[in-house]
C-alpha cells in the first residue's frame, strides 16, 4: 500500500509564490518518475512539470522559468515551486509518481489533489 500526500496550496496574489509539496509512503521499493498535473474548471489535466530519477526537468511552456520541479530521493517527495504566479495558474494540482513496490510491481500514482487560486 502506498499513500501520497500534498501540502502547501491556497490563496495567493498575482506575482507571489507558493511551494507545493508531496510525500510517498508506505512499501516502496524505489521511486521513478514524479510529475505535477493541474486541472482548471472546466478544462482538461495539464501536465506541467516532470522530473526523471536521475533530475532531470520538462516544463509546460505556460510555467517556463516561472515554476521549479525538484525532488528529494531520500523523503521519496516531490516539490513544485511556482514563482510570479498569475491567476491562469488557478487550478487544482496533482502529483503524480510511478512507484516499484515492495513486490516489484510498478504503479502509478495520484496524490489527492491541492487548491491554488491566484487573485488580488
Amino acid at each position: 500500500q502506498v499513500q501520497l500526500v500534498e501540502s502547501g496550496g491556497g490563496l495567493v496574489q498575482p506575482g507571489g509564490s507558493l511551494r507545493l509539496s508531496c510525500a510517498a509512503s508506505g512499501r516502496i521499493s524505489s521511486v521513478n518518475a514524479m510529475k505535477w498535473y493541474r486541472q482548471a474548471p472546466g478544462k482538461q489535466r495539464e501536465l506541467v512539470a516532470v522530473i526523471t530519477t536521475g533530475g532531470s526537468t520538462n516544463y509546460a511552456d505556460s510555467v517556463k522559468g516561472r515554476f521549479t520541479i525538484s525532488r528529494d530521493n531520500a523523503k521519496n517527495t516531490v516539490y513544485l515551486q511556482m514563482n510570479s504566479l498569475k491567476p491562469e495558474d488557478t487550478a487544482v494540482y496533482y502529483c503524480n509518481v510511478y512507484i516499484i513496490d515492495s513486490g516489484q510491481y510498478g504503479y502509478s500514482y495520484f496524490g489527492q489533489g491541492t487548491q491554488v487560486t491566484v487573485s488580488s
